[in-house]
């Protein structure tokens, strides 16, 4: 049995970063326009883990707040099933990541027009990643001042950054200082990583909380359905007219037999359907609403609406590894707030009701650097592995920093009808030896910068290789101070490489970073969606949100969410006749 609960012009399934931002545009502009986000996570709105900046670590734990996506288990990764996080709630990624501003390259939006996509080059999407944003760092004209979505330095310059950024100008003289890493000019140098936190209020800056939730008083037609997960979208023919959802809430921790009864909920849209339920959740709801690959949806007994094979193939993400360091007690971190006591978290949190200053309004991130060979020596540590990589992605493209993983997985629905059913996720991970190799540069590469640093009081040995014993590489643990600034670098074997890149496929993970499983590309590229985000083969259904990238970019992903939050907008907008998004 279904039931109806509403219909509306618009209808967004999923709420997530971008979903709110186009939803919010619309409804802005015009507030008669009846739109609906259903979200299958809760609201977010004014909760401390998500508003106060820090505090996103914990939303790292287990909880509702977020799903975790299992892998296929991976030689690539010594046999390890990697884990994804993705956002469950209003908000979606913005209201739980790590508050990272770093925007792509202009390169790779040019990546994406070359694929048959108008109006989707660096001409077109800086000036929206523009429009999104008030950067408050600084009046720069490569930065938009007028948005909603803020941009600081964060609540403390630490002593650890300013650390850094001394060393790098004295070690490193082939990379100089920026004082802007994410102006989309300037690639291969050191520099301060600005956030999405409100310099004046010290509070995260999410698309829940400055597209949504602030309309909610004034515009009755903006709906969210939170703890609304959506099953699959309805078909009139093939013209999508609705969705059906179920109430999350109930049976979200319930038995597969338990939802086989599940009471469905339908909505009905008559202008279109939006699919925005992420790299993971849109080209599972768009399988389960029978497009895809024919030969799997008839193994699942899904009916075969459109023979879509694209749908959850080019699945990618960026890597990441943690390495240890100790630290004096005088060098800021966030130990306290990440893992300290409510009375040791109690003054951070003090200062920031106050001021909105203080390392609660930080994120514990606040240098690096988007690397880039540029030596003879870099481009020896690399090595053969990496020569058709090069060429292929950063010879032509000097704006690409070393940050796209080759390997390329997918997501599949393993059950045609249950929403919560374990997907078949294939990671890719380290599949292709170049990305391997370009870890093992970055590894050498950071831990010579490290340990020249004042704050350098050695290195925790399980937060690195385990060398090969007398190797010259070897970890030895704490220390009184750091190595002189021209003490010689460290000699690698080819035994020592071998343990790096053993360490790596142990210990390697998402950056939290998922795309492309919906790729805007042509249909006979494996293509899912084209350049207006209309899904090939049905009528008044599109998805919007990073899993149309057709290719990945070279950066934190949250500022992609945003800029195709509002591209989405003003192509619905043009769609129907709304001036003035």
């Amino acid at each position: 049995m279904s039931h109806s609960t509403g219909n509306y012009d618009l209808i967004f399934a999923g709420g997530g970063t971008t979903a709110c931002l186009a939803a919010g545009r619309l409804a802005a502009a015009d507030p008669s326009l009846k739109i609906l986000l259903l979200e299958a996570g809760p609201h977010t709105r004014n909760i401390d883990t998500h508003v106060q900046p820090a505090r996103y670590f914990r939303n790292l734990l287990v909880n509702e707040t977020l799903t975790y996506q299992f892998g296929n288990p991976s030689k690539a990764l010594n046999g390890r099933a990697p884990i994804v996080p993705t956002g469950r709630c209003v908000g979606g990624g913005s209201a739980v990541n790590f508050q990272m501003y770093t925007r792509a390259s202009p390169s790779d939006y040019d990546d994406w027009k070359s694929f048959g996509n108008p109006g989707w080059g660096s001409e077109d999407l800086i000036p929206l990643s523009n429009k999104a944003e008030n950067y408050q760092v600084n009046n720069s004209t490569r930065h938009g001042h007028d948005g909603p979505i803020k941009v600081s330095l964060g609540g403390l310059p630490t002593n650890i950054s300013a650390d850094y950024l001394k060393v790098a100008s004295a070690y490193d003289k082939d990379r100089p200082l920026f004082d802007d890493v994410s102006d989309f000019a300037e690639v291969n140098g050191y520099g301060r990583w600005h956030k999405y936190i409100d310099r004046d209020t010290g509070k995260r800056s999410d698309t829940a909380h400055h597209h949504v939730y602030n309309q909610d008083r004034t515009n009755k037609n903006l709906a969210v359905k939170d703890r609304s997960r959506v099953i699959r979208v309805i078909f009139d023919g093939k013209r999508a007219v609705g969705v059906e959802y179920v109430d999350d809430a109930v049976h979200r921790k319930a038995d597969s037999a338990t939802r086989k009864d599940a009471k469905i909920l339908q909505a009905f849209a008559s202008k279109c359907v939006i699919v925005s339920g992420g790299t993971f959740g849109s080209p599972s709801i768009l399988e389960r609403s029978g497009i895809g690959s024919k030969k799997l949806l008839q193994s699942l007994d899904v009916p075969v609406l459109v023979d879509l094979p694209g749908v959850g193939e080019n699945y990618q993400d960026h890597n990441l590894v943690f390495t240890g360091y100790y630290a004096p007690e005088n060098a800021h971190t966030m130990d306290d707030i990440f893992r300290g006591t409510d009375d040791e978290i109690k003054p951070y949190l003090e200062q920031w009701i106050k001021d909105g200053k203080g390392l609660m309004a930080h994120n514990g991130v606040d240098v690096g650097i988007k690397l880039r060979p540029s030596t003879d020596k870099d481009f020896k540590q690399l090595g053969d592995e990496f020569k058709k990589t090069w060429v292929d992605l950063y010879a032509n493209a000097p704006d690409k920093a070393v940050y796209y993983p080759v390997s390329i997985g997918h997501v599949h629905i393993k059950d045609g009808r249950d929403p919560y059913a374990p997907l078949d996720f294939e990671a890719g991970f380290l599949d292709d030896i170049s990305d391997v190799t370009a870890l093992r540069w970055a590894y050498k590469h950071s831990r010579e910068l490290i340990r020249r640093m004042e704050t350098y009081r050695g290195a925790i040995q399980n937060g690195h290789p385990k060398f090969p014993e007398g190797s010259d590489a070897a970890v030895k643990g704490e220390c009184d101070g750091p190595d002189p600034l021209d003490a010689p670098e460290i000699k690698y074997t080819e035994e020592d490489d071998k343990a790096i890149d053993d360490w790596h496929r142990s210990v390697a993970e998402t950056t939290w970073h998922s795309l492309g499983t919906c790729a805007m590309k042509p249909r006979d590229q494996s293509g899912v969606v084209d350049s207006a985000l209309n899904v090939y083969g049905v009528e008044n259904l599109k998805v919007a949100d990073l899993s149309i990238a057709p290719s990945n970019v070279g950066s934190n992903t949250y500022n992609t969410a945003l800029v195709v939050g509002e591209k989405t907008a003003l192509i619905l907008a043009q769609e129907l006749g709304i001036k003035s998004v």
